[in-house]
Parts: C-alpha cells; structure tokens; sequence
C-alpha cells in the first residue's frame, strides 16, 4: 500500500550531492585514479515512505546505502536526518544514529553469525546500546520473532537450520530491534525464490504500517520495487538519472536507459508483445566514465551535444525530475 500522504510531509533524510570515490593505485607514481562508484547523489525521504533504487548491477545503488550508513566513509556530500548532518556525527552520536537507522543485508546467510543463536543475534544490538534489563531483551527478542512470522521456540536454533526466507525475515526482526525510523534494505529478496520473495515484500509493508517506517528498497528487480516504493530514483554509473513517483514512471519513463530497463519487465500475458529496446555495449567502467553525459555510449538518441555537455537533473513535469538533453 503506497502512502498518498508522504508528499506533504517534511523529508526525514535528505541526501545532498553525496560522492563516494575509491582511489586506484597507478604504478610509476602516475597521477591518482578513482573509481566514481556514487557521484553527485540526491534524494529526500519522508516518513512511512519507500524510496526505490533501481539500476544495474554496479551502478552503485548498494554503495549508496552504505553511505548513508557509514559503513563505508563518503568522499564528499551530506546526509541530513532531524537537522543533523550524519557525515559529521562521531562517537556516541555517531551510535545514537546507528538507533534510528537500520539495514537489512542482501545475504541473510553471510549476514547472520553461524555460531550465534537467532535469538540472540535478535538480541544483540539492544546489548550493544545497553537497552532494557536481560529479561526485557528476551522478550523483545521473542516478540520481534513472533512479528515476523517465527515461533517463539526457534529462539535457541541456529542460522543453517533455516530456510532463506526464514534468515532474512531474522535479519528484518534483527533490523527492528532499536525501534528505528529508517531501514535501509539492500536487495532484501534478491537471493529468494519468488514465491519466497512475496511473502518477504508483505511482511515489510505491514511492519512499515506498524511501526511507520521510511525505507530506502535497493534493488534491480522493477517488478518487485513497484509493489512496494512510492517514488523511484533511477541509478546508471553513480548516478540518479531519473527519479519518479513510481506510477508515473512505469506511466511515462523520460530517460532513454529507463525506459529501456522497463521494456526488459517481463508482463504476465503472454499473449501480449512487448517493444523490447536492447541497449548496445556494456556499462562504461566507472575508473573511467564517458564525458558529457556518461549514458552517450549506448544511447539510441544521443547526439554531439551529449558527448560533451554534462545533463543536469531537472524537474521537468510535478516531482518527475530527468537528466537528459531531449527535454531541454
């Protein structure tokens, strides 16, 4: 269920032109090489909103998650949640932060320890922050694993003796231990069946209804990101290329790489055809993006002007903001 009233809100996160580049070693002291994995990202988020990120592998969607998490540190930018810049916070602030925002990892598996009850994991980040007495964490624990659809007696099991769906709905429990405002989810069912993934998709929306969460959904999945995301950003070589809500972008894609992204979205009839646009060449490697606007290689409309004039991100109908010279 999309949240019709998330427009009219203040945004809870606002990313500002946040840059994350990975510096490459050059033999024979030549001059510095980076690689440009998010470069100049913007978005808000507001509450009980998901935001989708969308895009091929390597185009630094996880990246940007990351980020905002400060898992990894940002080259340059800011990340403003409740008047603070989170790039600047450090030490206790920094952890009274990490309360408020979660993550849910891609691999349930790798991202749960092997050794270690899911209880326990459940447990752990109220250990961490000294939250409630040690009967007060076992019952959170429990309730948490009962809300995401585990029994109470599976709290003294290990990660292996689970299904993949299972881990992950651990790992979403895990997430929601602190009572944070916003959860970061990194390709949450890519690694699941899709039967599996439904199930997955529906317990974050009733948990986002319950406890008004806002969602950053990373995924290259747009079957899956258009059941859950109110608006979407469109990621191609670092950055936001097209960013919607997400009705209207499946209505009316401006970028020519979204609209050739939602020609390869299978429809479930098959007595239906579909224009299919098939994009030439391969993704440009971020050490060493295209000039002008880094989509000219393998764009069917490019022209002289798009190799050498970099595109700025501009609103051009209500919310529906592109990158692109076609709609100079």
């Amino acid at each position: 269920m999309r949240h019709s009233n998330a427009e009219g809100e203040a945004p809870l996160l606002t990313v500002k032109h946040i840059k994350k580049y990975y510096p490459v070693s050059t033999p024979f002291g030549g001059p510095k090489k980076y690689v440009k994995a998010v470069d100049d990202v913007e978005f808000t988020l507001r509450k009980r909103e998901t935001l989708g990120l969308v895009g091929e592998s390597g185009c630094g969607k996880s990246t940007t998650g990351r980020t905002i998490m400060r898992l990894t540190e940002p080259t340059d930018g800011q990340a403003f949640y409740k008047g603070k810049d989170l790039f600047q916070l450090k030490g206790q602030e920094l952890q009274l932060m990490r309360r408020e925002i979660q993550m849910v990892f891609q691999d349930p598996h790798s991202s749960l320890d092997p050794k270690q009850y899911i209880g326990h994991a459940v447990e752990e980040p109220l250990q961490i922050h000294k939250i409630g007495t040690k009967k007060e964490r076992l019952e959170r624990a429990m309730d948490l694993l009962h809300k995401v659809g585990l029994r109470e007696d599976q709290y003294y099991r290990y990660p292996h003796e689970f299904s993949g769906g299972q881990r992950q709905r651990i790992g979403i429990a895990r997430a929601l231990a602190l009572n944070p405002k916003i959860v970061i989810c990194d390709e949450p069912v890519s690694a699941l069946d899709v039967s599996i993934q439904s199930q997955v998709i529906n317990l974050m929306q009733e948990l986002q209804e319950q406890y008004e969460l806002s969602y950053l959904f990373i995924a290259h999945d747009l079957s899956v990101v258009r059941h859950i995301a109110d608006s979407i950003g469109v990621m191609y070589l670092g950055k936001i290329v097209e960013k919607a809500p997400t009705d209207e972008l499946f209505a009316q894609p401006l970028h020519p790489y979204t609209q050739a992204l939602l020609s390869a979205v299978p429809i479930p009839n098959p007595g239906l055809k579909k224009n299919r646009i098939i994009l030439k060449g391969d993704i440009p490697s971020p050490l060493n993006p295209p000039a002008g606007c880094i989509f000219h290689t393998r764009c069917p409309h490019a022209t002289e002007r798009c190799k050498t004039e970099v595109p700025q991100l501009k609103e051009k109908a209500s919310n529906h903001w592109v990158s692109c010279h076609l709609y100079d």
